[in-house]
């Protein structure tokens, strides 16, 4: 596949189903609407792959034969900072989500890292980076490829500042970057507000991870409504009231001469990935121009 920022929707596009398609036509339905990329949805799984491995192995020779780029989300009752029953329960569905990843061929499993809890955050952490490490040495044992996509979330109890995401990705084997730009926005009351508070953390992505990581981010965005507390609901991109502004992202896309994959988490999915792309596209061509003679 070439390397270029790709498209695509957290889930089915509720169209598609009101269309009455199967989980194998996603594929040629993002192609027919111009997207690359589809992260499936494994947020509700238990210890053992709750699809078959025949339709995952579809799954992916659709997207293969349409060009688009597959990624999981991994079961939401995942929590490595936990208790040790619950950390091995969830070791076990994230080894669940990464066995079906790579059946269908996707290359991340993007998944929540834990609580703090009632326990100091460093040591809430510190639970989540040894837990972590043993999924990853458990996969590379079984000889699963896909990568542990560990997600900067949104809400102040939750494990994944950018901070702490960005060390796990440089201390653990077998990881991708993941930030979903919206979390961040709403874990800091409103923060990603100009272009230089995007450039600022993709300087610090590079400088941390260096700059093929950063070139090959994996993302979410939507706009998304917060409280004290952080995130609270994502909102559509001409929701004006809401940020971030993925115009501002986009410019550092072009800047930087990055290739992420984004992936929408807006209510309308779809519409708002192919809103995404043609801004991207609007921000690069208009770059172009100001540098032609």
């Amino acid at each position: 596949m070439t390397e270029r920022t790709r498209f695509g929707p957290a889930g089915v596009p509720p169209m598609f189903r009101l269309l009455g398609a199967t989980l194998a036509d996603v594929p040629r339905l993002l192609h027919e609407e111009g997207l690359d990329a589809f992260e499936y949805q494994a947020s509700r799984w238990g210890p053992k792959p709750q699809m078959k491995q025949e339709d995952a192995e579809r799954l992916g020779a659709e997207a293969r034969k349409n060009d688009v780029r597959l990624s999981m989300h991994g079961s939401y009752f995942v929590n490595l900072s936990g208790k040790k029953e619950v950390v091995e329960a969830s070791k076990r569905r994230l080894i669940a989500c990464a066995t079906a990843a790579d059946w269908m061929g996707a290359y991340v499993v993007v998944f929540h890292t834990g609580f703090y809890g009632k326990v100091e955050k460093s040591f809430a952490f510190k639970n989540a980076f040894t837990a972590l490490k043993e999924v990853s040495a458990e996969m590379k044992a079984l000889g699963l490829k896909a990568k542990l996509g560990p997600e900067t979330m949104g809400r102040k109890f939750q494990v994944g500042t950018i901070d702490e995401i960005l060390t796990l990705c440089q201390e653990v084997e077998g990881t991708q970057l993941v930030i979903d730009w919206g979390h961040l926005h709403a874990l800091h009351q409103g923060a990603l507000k100009k272009v230089e508070d995007f450039r600022a953390i993709a300087e610090k992505v590079e400088q941390k991870l260096g700059t093929q990581a950063l070139k090959s981010m994996h993302c979410h965005f939507s706009k998304i409504e917060f409280s004290s507390q952080g995130e609270k609901r994502h909102h559509t991109l001409d929701e004006e009231r809401y940020g971030p502004d993925f115009r501002m992202l986009a410019e550092v896309i072009v800047d930087f001469g990055l290739h992420p994959t984004m992936i929408c988490e807006s209510p309308i999915l779809d519409i708002d990935a192919r809103k995404m792309q043609a801004t991207l596209k609007e921000v690069l061509e208009s770059k172009q121009q100001k540098v032609e003679p």
